[in-house]
């Protein structure tokens, strides 16, 4: 189906963005797959041509355009390209809203340049080896000592943990608040007492640096706390929409990739003296996947537009995210099916793709959690 998503200035940008790709990551991504992170430097250079530092205002080295869309250029030519190593739908989706929305002049001025350009790379540590959905059992606690805090826990799965020079840790900073008792505040590089462990092995995203953080006895200025002490879980509620259009924007740009290249290898592969697409069952299987693709296309597109609007509701995001993300499962694995044999090796894409998209309906909140808020709203 057609999409009226994007004008010229959005095709403009995305020519870029491809062109970036095929010069800066595609050729690489193999190697970095192996050695499981990707160089530094290439976050400096897609600082330097644009991909970063969407909704960051100019004055700090930003692009100024607070237009989702471009954001979702940059996630479907990632997945295109599939770069699942390269974590800028981290720093742009996840982390922007946080180290703009929720910070002073002086984090602004201290903090903004830095991540525009690349050079100071973002994460966020919600997730503890005892606590994954449910955010209000985190343990990590944050005690105040004079103009600090005392930060102490551990954290894991950190997307960008290894690379990491900024971490947003949501802590608990008042244990006898209830939900009143969080706040974020940013670990830097190089404070004493926070360490990486390692750097997890997955079972696909493997160019990804994601690790377990350690925190233990961290000294942390007071006035790295962004958004409101005690309000951290309130935060965490008000970004996660994004978040999850994020990983539905993805997944959907990824479904549509891997089925247009089933298509391809479909009718050019043969069986029983014919391509296997004219057979009944597999041009009915790529109709039915071709369907879902399309239709969920259309309920992210939608999303996307509300979301510039500031209207984009929790409950719409967790429909959008549980979807797309199951829908992508589903497609992966049938477009395995039909590759036969191939489709199990490492060397052919759809091999790896299947392996990437599986996370998918586990990180930025499960589909049971998603459910769970879309039912909630019902009233339930």
């Amino acid at each position: 189906m057609k999409r009226d998503l994007f004008d010229s200035d959005h095709d403009l940008f995305r020519e870029s963005v491809v062109e970036f790709l095929e010069r800066e990551v595609v050729p690489f991504h193999a190697d970095w797959e192996k050695e499981g992170i990707v160089p530094r430097e290439v976050w400096t250079k897609a600082g330097q041509v644009g991909l970063i530092g969407h909704g960051v205002p100019e004055e700090y080295g930003g692009t100024g355009l607070d237009d989702y869309r471009y954001n979702t250029i940059v996630n479907e030519e990632v997945c295109k390209a599939h770069a699942s190593g390269f974590g800028v739908t981290l720093q742009n989706d996840v982390m922007a809203p946080y180290l703009v929305g929720l910070t002073n002049d002086e984090q602004k001025q201290r903090w903004l340049p830095g991540f525009a350009s690349g050079e100071l790379i973002a994460a966020i540590a919600m997730t503890e080896p005892g606590t994954g959905s449910d955010l209000q059992g985190i343990k990590t606690s944050a005690v105040r000592d004079g103009d600090d805090f005392i930060v102490n826990g551990q954290k894991t799965f950190i997307t960008n943990g290894i690379n990491a020079d900024l971490v947003v840790v949501v802590c608990q900073t008042d244990p006898d608040a209830g939900s009143q008792g969080f706040s974020l505040l940013v670990v830097e590089r190089g404070m004493p007492g926070f360490e990486r462990g390692r750097n997890l092995d997955k079972i696909g995203m493997k160019a990804q640096d994601t690790a377990e953080l350690f925190f233990d006895d961290v000294r942390v200025p007071a006035e790295n706390m962004i958004g409101t002490e005690g309000l951290g879980f309130i935060h965490l509620m008000e970004n996660l929409p994004q978040e999850r259009l994020s990983i539905a924007t993805c997944a959907v740009a990824s479904a549509d990739f891997m089925l247009q290249h089933t298509i391809e290898y479909c009718r050019e592969r043969t069986a029983f003296g014919r391509p296997i697409g004219r057979f009944q069952n597999t041009r009915f299987t790529l109709a039915e996947l071709a369907t879902e693709v399309d239709l969920a296309r259309t309920y992210v597109d939608r999303a996307v537009e509300l979301l510039n609007r500031g209207e984009l509701t929790v409950e719409d995001a967790a429909k959008a995210k549980w979807w797309t993300t199951e829908m992508c499962n589903r497609v992966m694995d049938r477009c395995l099916q039909l590759h036969g044999g191939y489709g199990y090796m490492m060397e052919y894409p759809v091999a790896r793709a299947w392996q990437d998209s599986r996370i998918q309906t586990i990180f930025g909140g499960t589909t049971e959690i998603m459910k769970e808020i879309v039912g909630r709203g019902l009233g339930l």
